[in-house]
């Protein structure tokens, strides 16, 4: 049955267009007064409606385990007066290496309500990494007085690692994994607990709540500071957007990790910030991993829904074959969210469609742009368009200057929800900031309409990443990309382009096994997969395709590789998040690239040019 559309807001901007070719674009109404800091959300719903369920997650036996908004600000004052009493403050903060669980959400928020940093950091620097060096660097930095960690046994060896002397290991499962741990069950019990009271009355806006780390290509990742301001206007500009949230408290189901700023800040926020319920999804975009997904959302009707590109296509999958879930997942769907990479078309279609056909009218499917920095709700789009790509104009409170630069508009923000700076990096961070404060985002941005900046902007590609064939032809990188993905599907994970100086584009492209095994079916290996004449020819046929509709040498694409193994951690070739650092890839796999223009047997060639 159809239900009233959400409200959403209806900006207006002021545009300043200045000598110099920058153009200034704001929204034109204020943002309004955005509170003091988070934790007086969990006081003010734990006030009002104490029974109400604020988290859950699946117990090891499959049965949903659920915490009400008094039961979690009971464990959250438990737990702030044993972080005090084992000595934690502010130069001495809180390290969490686990993924989400409600411990850790509770050891999160009664680190800000005793106004103790905390960081949590991505569990793949502790159990994919071979080295542990990135995470050593984040202990170099922070100096933490604590190490939280879900499960011992998993988390043994990075704790190994990077432990020192008097800093404590707080382990929910297998604490006998790792000496002198201390279990979660009875922390802080028996501790007064006027101390944390104390120190939560003294919370102001600069208080710092926590820090995220940039994934870092080489050496450490930087430390993003994050305080209450920005966690608290970013929620003001959120509530501001989406107003359907102030009457119909959000229900989620999410996956993405805490320790990225995505979900970290923006969806866990705004659970709380409007007494919503957050239902911890342990599955993930991943063949192994969406089973668990899919059993959650046939289960659980969510209201606001994020996802990776990635995960939306094997969702899309999913829903084409299971009209139960179909049922569940649109039954009270106020919006669906993308961010992360582009969404192929193929995609978009798809989900508007079955939203018309199982919510009974389109839903919302939308994207936005922010970053680490920016905690990270900065700009997004409301309007529904016919493809994908828009990433909206910018929120209240945020100042969008874009500045020319190679021929695209580079866009720089400033507002009061981003952030001071990277904590004990003065030098990064007066790089990061330009003579008027606004921070360089680094990405290029494109309007929609030239004329009319209120139809939004397309994401042009980073500014970095972009650059100059031989014939000094420039080539935007992030646009190519989007239009390879779009063009090979879901096999494609992602794709590096290559041509830095060079007279033609190639490709690098990472693969997904599942959908090609489903293309092309076999048991061998997965490398020995991709050497099958089949297989390569199909690929040559596709590439073929793509050249054939490309404009000029700046989006042709002649030749490619197909590459077996994931893109590495260690190497900064792959974000925490998972997303591909271009640079990285290239500088690692310089080798493939050389192989790439000496026509090597693994090379794939367009027809155009040469057999494949």
């Amino acid at each position: 049955m159809s239900r009233t559309a959400p409200e959403f807001w209806s900006p207006k901007l002021d545009v300043e267009r200045r000598v110099d070719g920058s153009i200034v674009i704001e929204q034109a109404e204020p943002l309004g007064d955005w509170g003091r800091a988070l934790p007086d959300r969990l006081v003010h719903w734990a006030a009002k409606d104490p029974d109400r369920i604020f988290l859950a997650r699946r117990d090891h036996g499959g049965d949903w385990r659920h915490l009400s908004y008094g039961q979690v600000l009971a464990a959250v004052r438990r737990i702030g007066a044993g972080l005090l009493a084992h000595g934690l403050t502010r130069e001495r903060p809180l390290l969490i290496l686990s993924e989400n669980s409600l411990e850790h959400a509770c050891f999160g928020l009664a680190a800000q309500y005793i106004g103790v940093p905390y960081a949590p950091v991505s569990p793949a620097y502790s159990v994919m990494s071979k080295d542990h060096n990135k995470l050593k660097g984040i202990v170099e930095t922070l100096k933490p007085g604590m190490i939280f960690a879900q499960d011992g046994q998993r988390f043994a060896t990075a704790i190994a690692a990077i432990r020192r002397p008097g800093m404590d290991v707080v382990l929910v499962e297998n604490t006998k994994a790792v000496g002198g741990a201390i279990p979660v069950e009875g922390f802080g019990n028996g501790v007064d607990t006027s101390a944390a009271e104390a120190a939560f009355a003294l919370l102001g806006r600069d208080t710092v709540a926590k820090f995220l780390f940039t994934s870092g290509s080489t050496g450490s990742p930087k430390a993003v500071i994050n305080t209450q301001k920005m966690l608290m206007s970013n929620m003001a500009m959120v509530a501001d957007c989406f107003r359907f949230l102030a009457d119909h408290p959000p229900v989620i189901v999410d996956w993405a990790p805490w320790n990225h700023t995505a979900s970290g800040n923006k969806v866990f926020n705004l659970t709380l910030y409007h007494g919503g319920t957050f239902y911890v999804d342990d599955g993930k975009p991943a063949a192994a991993l969406i089973g668990e997904t899919i059993r959650n959302l046939k289960e659980i009707s969510p209201t606001w829904y994020f996802n990776v590109p990635t995960g939306w296509d094997m969702l899309v999958r999913a829903f084409e074959a299971d009209e139960d879930l179909c049922r569940s997942f649109f039954a009270r769907l106020d919006m669906m969210m993308y961010a992360g990479a582009g969404m192929a078309q193929h995609t978009w279609d798809a989900l508007l469609g079955l939203s018309r056909r199982y919510a009974g009218r389109e839903v919302l499917l939308t994207s936005g742009l922010g970053s680490t920095e920016t905690t990270p709700f900065a700009l997004q789009c409301t309007k529904q368009f016919a493809a994908s790509g828009n990433i909206g104009v910018p929120a209240r409170g945020i100042s969008l200057k874009l500045v020319p630069s190679g021929g695209k508009l580079e866009a720089r923000l400033k507002g009061p929800s981003v952030t001071p700076g990277y904590f004990g990096d003065p030098v990064k961070t007066a790089e990061a900031f330009d003579d008027e404060g606004y921070y360089l985002l680094g990405d290029a941005l494109r309007p929609a309409d030239p004329d009319d900046f209120s139809q939004g902007f397309f994401f042009d590609g980073r500014v970095a990443e972009n650059f100059k064939l031989r014939t000094g032809t420039w080539v935007a990188v992030g646009a190519l990309r989007a239009a390879v993905l779009n063009h090979f599907g879901v096999v494609l994970r992602d794709a590096v382009i290559t041509g830095e100086d060079q007279d033609s584009l190639g490709a690098l492209l990472f693969l997904n096994e599942a959908p090609l095994r489903d293309r092309f079916g076999g048991d061998e290996t997965f490398a020995a997969l991709l050497l099958r004449d089949d297989v390569r020819a199909w690929f040559g046929a596709k590439l073929t395709d793509f050249s054939a509709a490309a404009t000029g040498s700046a989006t042709r694409i002649t030749r490619l590789i197909l590459l077996a193994d994931p893109p590495d951690l260690d190497k900064g070739e792959v974000t925490d998040k998972g997303s591909i650092n271009q640079r990285a890839v290239l500088n690692a796999r310089a080798g493939l690239v050389a192989a790439l223009y000496a026509d090597a047997p693994e090379v794939i060639l367009c027809k155009a040019i040469g057999a494949n």
